[in-house]
């Protein structure tokens, strides 16, 4: 997979190759505004795909895929957001979308999954750590001291890296500056939040939870929540999405 600086340098090289219609997600197809045109899962390849890796908010990243149809005779491009959260709204469009990129979804039934290493981004170009297999390790002291070392975190109130992904649940490790704040917004499966270092605040309609290292909440699907932090923090929240989101 190629890796380009920003969103808009890539769409711009795409666009001189030839991928000139911007494309839509409806419900079970791939639209383009200004015309009737839609373009269904078996009409459509995905010939390539660009990563980029938010650093503000887990939920910040995005994909854009390139796309061609040969029985429409069209190429266009596509930009899909797909944070932390991204799992839980996957139509058949989207999973059809990463089937096709190679982004991979572990077959069902009881067959052992298929290894998934994180994709190269502007921010970690190394791309080779291991995102989804068997069995993954994962240290979490070494985490929280790259994404300490990491220009985001440097250059903003927040960092945050995914070390697990897999089409039920996904840990991602999220690091706030004192004062930062992720602001009000929900979650499509039970998520729960384990603070490793630091102090923060998490807030629903009903309850505030003043957390510190080495406690942790769950919390169920839907409901809308704050995390502020009152003093610099790293806490870990994982997603469990059900048969339901995947």
């Amino acid at each position: 997979m190629d890796t380009m600086t920003t969103v808009s340098e890539v769409l711009n090289k795409l666009k001189k190759e030839g991928y000139t219609v911007d494309f839509n997600l409806d419900n079970n197809c791939l639209i383009c505004h200004g015309n009737s045109l839609q373009i269904y899962p078996d009409e459509f390849l995905v010939d390539r795909h660009f990563r980029f890796e938010g650093i503000s908010d887990p939920g910040d990243e995005a994909v854009i895929y390139a796309i061609s149809s040969t029985k429409h005779n069209v190429k266009g491009t596509l930009v899909d957001g797909y944070g932390i959260y991204s799992d839980g709204v996957n139509s058949d469009l989207i999973k059809a979308l990463k089937e096709k990129a190679g982004s991979g979804y572990a077959g069902k039934g009881n067959a052992t999954p298929e290894s998934k290493f994180n994709e190269a981004t502007p921010q970690r170009p190394a791309g080779d750590r291991p995102l989804d297999a068997p069995l993954v390790e994962m240290d979490l002291n070494a985490f929280r001291q790259q994404i300490k070392q990491e220009k985001a975190w440097q250059n903003s109130d927040r960092n945050a890296i995914t070390i697990y992904k897999t089409s039920g649940m996904r840990l991602v490790l999220v690091a706030l500056h004192q004062g930062a704040e992720m602001k009000t917004h929900t979650a499509p499966g039970i998520i729960s939040v384990q603070v490793l270092e630091g102090k923060i605040r998490f807030t629903i309609a009903q309850q505030v939870a003043e957390m510190g290292a080495g406690q942790m909440l769950a919390l169920h699907a839907g409901i809308p929540h704050s995390v502020f932090a009152t003093e610099e923090a790293v806490f870990l929240l994982t997603l469990a999405v059900g048969p339901q989101g995947r």
